[in-house]
């Protein structure tokens, strides 16, 4: 798979321009980084920086015609260019608009991208590892391609469906990420393929994160009878602070099995942050009584999320806690651990 990684104006200042805010990884640092995570996942990725907006215009459009994908992070002319909107619109690879920061949290001007509408998605605030994710989501999207619907009508309640032959049943996939802006639903991506390949269909979603609670729980319930109207049998899986809001719902919406992932089951073990305080005054639970067919999957190596959200469940609970496993990588497939989830959802489904 080729892949065009473009920057776009100033971002040949790395490391120099305000540190603060964008790290003091050189550009040419930003390409070693890239290119060892292209070779692990079997890309072949071709490099490019310009501070000219018709030299960007060129360049989207010679990688449109010759790349399967295009990883772009366009500055400043995120917000201003219509050519370089019209110029990513016009091109039939798909494009991911990568930023380090988190736009959405900076001035007015910058949450305004004129990028985003034509991108297949936009990627902010990860710093360096944007890129990574990025090109992550084009590889998994060829891979196994998806139908992006909605299940709801907040704007927020869309998903990306994948489907297979002979469906062994639909798992509601539900990320984590403390209810931050930054963080999509490209995060189960490897999952939702990894499903598929073995017969489950699969709906990766995304949900309201401001204001964090009760949107975001309705959300998941929303999702949860989308996919009750056209299977009948659902089941669930949720990563982090995803869990808490999937045990929620599966409390109040049974699916035929919940699997929470390093799950967040208990608002008062995490570290005091401002979208946490906000779900708790707006009347989230602290502490979620864990429902009958919840099965929890944590690493003991977890620096996001103690391994105490899932010792406080009760006996009834199936519990796993996993050796040299950390918050991420619980999510990789290709871990030893995987194959109990998958045991866990095909004896549920059995049932």
């Amino acid at each position: 798979m080729r892949l065009a990684i473009i920057n776009g104006p100033n971002l040949n200042l790395l490391g120099t321009r305000q540190p603060e805010i964008y790290g003091t990884t050189t550009l040419d640092d930003l390409e070693r980084q890239v290119a060892d995570w292209a070779k692990k996942l079997g890309v072949e990725p071709s490099f490019h920086q310009s501070n000219d907006e018709s030299a960007l215009v060129s360049l989207v459009q010679e990688s449109g015609r010759e790349c399967d994908g295009i990883v772009f992070n366009p500055g400043g002319f995120t917000h201003t260019s219509v050519a370089i909107a019209d110029a990513v619109a016009s091109v039939s690879a798909p494009v991911v608009e990568v930023h380090l920061s988190d736009i959405s949290s900076r001035e007015p001007f910058r949450r305004i991208s004129l990028v985003a509408p034509n991108a297949v998605r936009q990627i902010s605030g990860r710093g360096t590892t944007g890129y990574r994710d990025a090109m992550r989501h084009l590889v998994y999207r060829e891979k196994r391609p998806f139908q992006t619907v909605r299940y709801g009508p907040h704007p927020r309640n869309v998903a990306d469906h994948r489907t297979t032959d002979g469906s062994r049943g639909l798992v509601v996939l539900v990320h984590g990420g403390y209810w931050f802006p930054g963080w999509d639903r490209d995060q189960l991506d490897q999952a939702a393929v990894d499903l598929a390949e073995r017969g489950y269909d699969t709906l990766n979603v995304e949900y309201r994160v401001v204001p964090p609670w009760p949107g975001s729980g309705h959300d998941i319930e929303s999702a949860l009878s989308w996919g009750n109207e056209r299977y009948g049998k659902v089941g669930l899986i949720g990563h982090s602070a995803g869990a808490y809001l999937a045990l929620w719902a599966h409390r109040r919406k049974p699916a035929v099995v919940c699997v929470g992932l390093a799950a967040v089951t208990d608002l008062n073990l995490v570290d005091v942050m401002a979208t946490v305080t906000e779900l708790v005054a707006a009347g989230g639970p602290p502490a979620l009584e864990i429902p009958q067919r919840s099965v929890l999957f944590h690493g003991l190596d977890d620096s996001e999320v103690s391994p105490d959200h899932t010792r406080r469940a009760g006996q009834d609970t199936e519990t796993h806690l996993l050796e040299e496993v950390g918050h991420f990588n619980i999510l990789d497939p290709e871990r030893s651990h995987w194959e109990a989830v998958i045991a866990t959802l095909d004896h549920h489904f059995r049932v």
